[in-house]
This record gives structure tokens, sequence and C-alpha cells, in this order.
């Protein structure tokens, strides 16, 4: 069965998206010798007022009338962006450079609206303008800061704070900004140094906290993810940051109960997130708590249809479970999605041998990719099944397979013996049941299939040998003692030869062909009532054996 891990514990993410705060818009003042329209101080009253859409209102019917003065579009623009009209703002603002190119704030407050819509690349040339307009303005070298670590350019962004704190050093904004860069940089303990200075001027601080338990668990280090994520969920008990860290680190040392708690309770705050439900899958099936999994791994399914990898994990727990229809029906569609999806190759291959269609089976197996883990597994599946519709040579090549791989696999160099054996070169049949002995010596698999060999090819000295040390590994069987006493027989040892045979008996006191041939053993030594008797006896318990009565059997 396939190894699952949790997803998305092993990849924390980086810092939050709001991890540093854009600026405000700037307000724009009028020039005193521009004329002030109508509409726009009707505008200002009502703002004043907070009637914020009829202000807006009334700055749009302005502009549909034909007016086109700077002020009008700016003021639009602000009012958009209080009401959180962000890709309106941004047309305005446009709308404004397009009639003031060096507009004193026009630049930043688009920029600004940008950084809003997650557009971080204008935002970023934004407000480059805006300082190249003003490079006074400090807030649009905040602002630029912010747009390079969304773009992940840290070095630059390093560079932005840097040079801001050189004027500002206390300002925390920028300090914050800094830290982040750091930590993007990979320059984790750097970053937790700022961090650390900040949160002792501010303990309060979610954002430090938040980027603390994402830069330790990038680390790996989980004593510290779990100090930080508790002092997180001090503050803020459902911090979904805090509970996926949580998670992982419960994950990562074991404890899946304590990971299913976290991963349960994600579920709560946010039921339509995947990762949650699957996480959450996961501990429950680490915990054997199969029919929760599934549950589980079906919400995760829902939300995701074309995760293959869901589906095959919900396989994986149906079938645990012993319902092989749904687990069939789960791989086959993660199949679907994923054509080459080694593990779900692999699992309905099982289901399918389990539910009798073996030559759909061969099929799977025979897709395994050989750079796969289980592909070794994988071929001697289809070198069994091969063996078992007589398919020998087809059989042997599949063992080979296996071998090239894992050399040192007793159970394949046997079946690989069994399939020469079988397939008519009993010298390859030999050198792989050696190979047994010499890999798990004492093998009574191995001593059965040369003590067949050299039956086969009549020596019986050899065969003999064979079967006492089988018999000395401790074997019983009714058949193993029956054999050697036809070799005995063969070689005229007859006395030992009834010996033999009694010990078959003791073991199956009615085997019909240790019946009949210890009647031909007595017979030759003289006991002729003894051996009547037996004769009677075989030929009660199978009737057809009377086509033997007046030979021994062969070896």
């Amino acid at each position: 069965m396939k190894t699952l891990t949790p997803r998305g514990s092993d990849k924390p993410k980086t810092a939050p998206a709001d991890a540093i705060r854009l600026p405000e818009p700037a307000l724009a003042l009028s020039k005193r010798d521009e004329p002030v329209s109508r509409s726009l101080s009707k505008a200002v009253f009502l703002h004043l007022e907070g009637k914020l859409r009829d202000a807006l209102k009334e700055l749009r019917e302005a502009v549909d009338r034909g007016e086109r003065q700077p002020a009008l579009f700016s003021a639009m623009g602000h009012l958009e962006y209080e009401l959180h009209e962000y890709e309106a703002a941004v047309k305005s603002y446009t709308r404004l450079l397009e009639l003031e190119p060096a507009h004193r704030t026009g630049h930043f407050n688009r920029a600004v609206c940008l950084g809003k819509l997650g557009s971080w690349a204008e935002a970023e040339a934004a407000f480059q303008k805006a300082l190249a307009c003003d490079a006074s303005r400090t807030e649009a070298q905040l602002g630029l800061g912010t747009c390079l670590v969304h773009l992940d350019r840290a070095e630059d962004a390093l560079r932005v704070f840097t040079n801001y704190l050189v004027r500002f050093p206390d300002h925390e904004e920028a300090t914050f900004g800094k830290a982040v860069a750091l930590q993007l940089a990979g320059r984790f303990e750097e970053a937790a140094q700022i961090y650390q200075r900040i949160l002792a001027r501010n303990p309060r601080s979610e954002q430090c906290l938040a980027n603390l338990v994402v830069m330790n668990l990038a680390r790996q280090d989980y004593e510290p993810v779990r100090r930080y994520a508790e002092m997180l969920r001090a503050l803020a008990p459902d911090s979904q940051v805090a509970l996926e860290a949580l998670a992982t680190a419960a994950f990562s040392s074991g404890d899946f109960s304590a990971a299913a708690q976290y991963a349960r309770r994600l579920t709560e705050i946010v039921p339509d997130h995947f990762e949650n439900w699957f996480n959450l899958g996961v501990a429950y099936q680490k915990l054997g708590n199969f029919p929760h999994a599934a549950e589980a791994y079906s919400r995760a399914a829902l939300l995701k249809p074309d995760s293959a990898q869901v589906l095959l994990d919900l396989g994986v727990v149906h079938q645990k479970l012993g319902d092989l229809a749904a687990a069939r029906a789960a791989y086959e569609r993660a199949l679907q999605l994923e054509p080459n999806l080694a593990g779900a190759i692999w699992n309905l291959a099982l289901v399918l041998e389990q539910q009798g269609e073996r030559a759909e089976a061969e099929k799977l197996y025979a897709r395994l990719p050989e750079n796969n883990p289980e592909s070794e597994e994988a071929s001697f599946r289809l070198g069994y099944l091969r063996l078992l519709r007589g398919e020998f040579r087809g059989s042997s090549e599949a063992f080979l397979a296996c071998l090239r791989k894992r050399a040192d696999w007793p159970e394949a160099h046997l079946n690989a013996g069994i399939a020469f054996w079988r397939g008519g070169d009993p010298g390859a049949a030999r050198r792989a049941f050696e190979k047994v002995l010499a890999l798990k010596p004492g093998s009574t698999d191995a001593l059965r299939g040369l003590a067949a060999l050299a039956l086969e090819q009549a020596d019986y000295a050899q065969a003999f040998d064979l079967h006492r040390r089988l018999i000395d590994a401790g074997e019983r069987s009714p058949e193993l003692f029956y054999n050697i006493g036809l070799i005995c027989q063969k070689r005229n040892q007859v006395r030992d030869a009834i010996l033999y045979y009694q010990e078959a008996l003791k073991e199956d006191p009615e085997f019909p062909e240790a019946l009949l041939n210890l009647g031909h053993a007595l017979r030759f030594i003289g006991r002729e009532e003894e051996a009547r008797a037996c004769w009677r006896r075989a030929i009660v318990a199978k009737p057809e054996l009377a086509q033997n009565y007046f030979e021994p059997s062969e070896p």
C-alpha cells in the first residue's frame, strides 16, 4: 500500500500576503488659482456628512456632463478608494494622470489602489513614477518596498527599507518590512532578531509571531514553531497560521491525535479549504480511524475533484475498510486524471487481484514505471500471476526483472526457480533454488524445489538426501514421507520404504497412494495378509487406484 505523508505540512507558506501594509492614499488639494467646480464643492459637503456614494454620484455626473478638471478625477479616485472600489479608483487616477502627468499625488494614489488589487508589478512602476515626481515622498518608498516584497525581489526590497531606515531608524513599518525582506532572502537569524525587537516593544504583534512561525517551519525547527504558534493563538485563538503550524509540528512528531484536533478545527473555521480536509484525512488514517479518514478525504475530493492524489488516498482507506468496490472506483477516477499515477496503478492492481480479475491486474502491474519504488513488487506480482496461468517464460522474465532491482529477495529467486522448472529449464531452476539457500539457509521451499528436480532427473541419492534434510528441518507432511518411501523402494531399500510409508500414514491414515505402495512393499518381504489389508483400504478410499494394483507407483 502506498505510504502517505501530510500534504502541505512540509511546504510552509511564505510571509502572509498582508504582512506589510500599503500606505494610505494622499489627499490632493486643488491649486489656489484653479477654479473649483460647483460639483466638487457639493461633493465635499456630502462627504463631510458621511454620504460617500452621493458625493461620488455628484462627481460622476459632472464628468458625464463634460467637466474635465483634474481635481474631479482626484476626488473620484479618493471616494472610490474609501468605498473599496479599487478598480474604479485606478481608472479615475489614470484619467487624472492623462490630464496632468506630473500630478503630485496621482501616481502614488494609483499605485496604492493597484496594490490593493494585487497588481504588484504595475504598482511598483507607479510608485517609481511617484518618486520620480517627488523624491521626498517617503510613503512612496514604503509602498515600493512593499511591492518588491510581494514580487519576491527580496534584495531590492531590503535595499529600499534599509535606505528608508537610515532617515527614520525607529519607523516600525519599515523595520518590519526589512525583517520580511531578510526572511524572504533566507537570512533567518537577522530577520528573527528584528522580529524579536519589535515584539519587545509590541508583544501583541500578530504579524511578527506569524512570520516567526513561518520562518521556523521553513527550517523545520518545530520547538520554536510550537512556542510562537501558541503565543499567536493566545492573541488570536482561531489563527489559521498558528493552527496550521501546530498541525504540522504534530505530524512531524507523530502526534496524530493532536494533528487531527488542529486540522479538525481548521475545517470548522474554513470549511471550504481543501488542504484542511486532506490533512484531517491523513491524521485520521495515521490513527487507524479509517471511517473518519474516508469522510475527510471525501470532503476534500468534493472541494477539489481534479485531485488525483486525494482520490488515491480515499481509495487506500476504502481498501483498508474492505470496501473494494469503493476503493476501485476511487483509483479508477484517479487514473482518469493522472494515467501514470503509480500508487493508483499499484493499488488498483491489488484490488483487481482480490476481485479475481487477474488478467486486468497483470496489465496494470506491467504499466508501473520502472523508476517507481514499487516497481520491483509489481514485477513480482506480475511474475506470480503469469506463473498461475502457466506462462512460464513470461513469469521467469518478470521475476528476473524484479531481481535486477533487488538481488537478495529469496521469494523472487524461489518463484523464478519454479517458473524455470515448469518452463523446461532445470539448470536455471536449480541455480535459483540454490541461490535461495545461500540467502536463506535451511529454506524448506528451496529444499523441496531441489528435491523435486532430483526426482525428475532420477538422481535418487540426491533426492533422498534432500528429503532427509527436510525431515531434519521439522517437516512432517504425509507427502514428504510418501516421496522418500518411493525413493527407498526405487533403490530396493524396501524395509526403509515401509517405515516411511508408515510415517506418511501416521500423518494421514487414509492416504490412498501410501496404502497402495505400502501393500506392495509388505508383499515383497512376504507379509501377504498385511499387504492385502492395505490394498483394500486404498481401493476403498480411491477406487481408481485399482489400475495400479499390480505395479508400485513411480516416485
